[in-house]
């Protein structure tokens, strides 16, 4: 899996990203996801995640994550797949100013934030959900068993 990384902060050491870059491969491996697919991951501010939740999900506020699928399919849309081209899964975007407060707030180390907010995005790419308690529930147990399995507990 191909993973292309952009800290627009220069605030992420090459640990966390080598640790991030293990942990969505081993997600992905744990997924069924093919060997080429992509991703990209940026690493931003508050301010600038609040301008992309503020301009993709009308809601005026930074978050800590923010994923954007390119394999979502929208209905009445034809499903075009190239077997001779990446599969191509999207963006997720973490706020590294976020992560810190909720790595303080929660009592852990900011590589743990990091690192759930990596998988948690990375569901969302695959399609996983929370938008009610029986899809909260899937992934937030997937996400405990990812980065249990990976030892990246709380």
């Amino acid at each position: 899996m191909h993973i292309d990384f952009h800290d627009n902060t220069n605030s992420v050491n090459s640990d966390y990203i080598d640790l991030i870059h293990r942990l969505v491969r081993f997600t992905a491996q744990k997924e069924g996801v093919s060997d080429q697919a992509e991703v990209s991951i940026s690493f931003v501010s508050n301010r600038e995640i609040q301008e992309l939740n503020r301009n993709y999900r009308q809601i005026d506020k930074p978050t800590d994550v923010i994923s954007f699928a390119l394999q979502e399919s929208v209905e009445g849309e034809l499903d075009v797949i190239d077997e001779d081209l990446p599969l191509v899964l999207g963006d997720i975007v973490i706020s590294v100013d976020r992560a810190k407060e909720q790595a303080d707030d929660y009592g852990h180390t900011l590589e743990r934030e990091l690192g759930f907010l990596a998988v948690h995005g990375f569901l969302h790419l695959l399609g996983y959900d929370h938008m009610n308690e029986e899809d909260e529930k899937e992934m937030f147990q997937k996400q405990d068993n990812i980065l249990g399995e990976f030892n990246l507990e709380r």
